[in-house]
């Protein structure tokens, strides 16, 4: 019989698919689906090596807390782990993140803790420093996805050799989101152990730091980072969860032409993904007009749009000034 002990044993393996509508002709595109995963997000992926991390080190004992600052998917998968392994689990994050991510959290049980947008992120009103209150005020176990290298390890695990698989060996472009960097670092880091040739390109925002970085190995100043509209990607600080070694390049695409392409990817492939996964086909694209046709350009689609579509609506783009009148 193919039965699952529990939902995470379908975790991985999620599909590649071509993106010849979106981009046709030139190098190849085709992005890996990872609304596929059990939680819908390629968060999933790191949730259970995060947990048994803490459960490794005697930071997590049976019918403790977790906390974790997450703009949604990760709190989700962590929260997934939590209720098979009997865990209390608590959220802090940003006002920014969709009203549907909320919902999901609170019903997979998660106490979830709203903190200012708009702050920096030692402030200690931030979604950061209130998940590091609650560690120490109630010993919570904080997996902190920004800073455990569980995070890419499990990219180096599963998605990298996934990728590898899945294009016989010719991928010849890794062109993904940074958010806490685990999902690139980890990825490239196989990839580049099979094929040196691999360029790695990280996909970011205007108003983080990771393209900055990246050109001039600082960070920027001050006024130059600032909020943006994209979710999931794009940070103000430095994880250690950017493997740095492995990334060759970084790219910026800004709010609007993220959010426009959520609605090209839908119209003309039929997969619907949120802003990050927006940003990242922009991105994609970008660098296969530059490439050479027999290139091909593999990128990640972080989740699927349904879960922000208090966002992903002409009401509210027009409102944030991301539509054209």
């Amino acid at each position: 019989m193919e039965i699952h002990a529990h939902i995470l044993e379908t975790l991985g393996n999620t599909p590649l698919v071509r993106l010849d509508r979106y981009c046709p002709g030139g190098a190849t595109v085709v992005a890996k689906v990872e609304s596929f995963n059990p939680g819908g997000s390629v968060k999933d992926r790191i949730a259970l090596a995060l947990i048994e991390a803490g459960e490794e080190a005697g930071l997590l004992k049976p019918g403790g807390t977790i906390v974790e600052p997450t703009s949604g998917n990760t709190g989700l998968g962590l929260a997934m782990v939590a209720v098979l392994k009997g865990y209390r689990m608590v959220c802090t994050a940003a006002a920014k993140i969709p009203d549907e991510k909320v919902a999901l959290l609170k019903a997979f049980g998660a106490e979830v803790h709203i903190c200012p947008t708009d702050v920096e992120a030692d402030d200690p009103r931030s979604y950061y420093k209130v998940a590091e209150r609650i560690r120490d005020q109630e010993g919570a176990y904080l997996p902190y996805q920004y800073y455990n290298q569980a995070n890419p390890g499990a990219h180096y695990r599963t998605t990298g050799p996934e990728i590898w698989r899945q294009t016989d060996g010719q991928i010849t472009h890794w062109v993904v989101g940074m958010g806490t960097g685990g999902t690139i670092s980890g990825t490239a880091k196989f990839l580049k152990e099979q094929n040196a040739d691999i360029q790695v390109i990280g996909v970011d925002t205007v108003g983080s730091v990771y393209a900055y970085y990246c050109k001039h190995g600082e960070l920027p100043s001050a006024d130059e980072i600032h909020q943006y509209k994209i979710d999931g990607i794009g940070e103000d600080f430095l994880p250690d969860t950017v493997w740095w070694d492995y990334i060759d390049d970084v790219i910026t695409i800004d709010d609007r032409a993220a959010y426009k392409a959520v609605f090209e990817l839908a119209q003309s492939e039929a997969i619907f993904t949120g802003s990050s996964g927006g940003a990242a086909v922009v991105g994609a694209k970008q660098v296969a007009s530059a490439a050479d046709d027999a290139a091909m350009i593999v990128t990640l689609l972080p989740d699927s749009g349904e879960r922000c579509l208090s966002k992903l609506n002409e009401g509210w783009m027009r409102s944030q000034g991301l539509l054209d009148d």
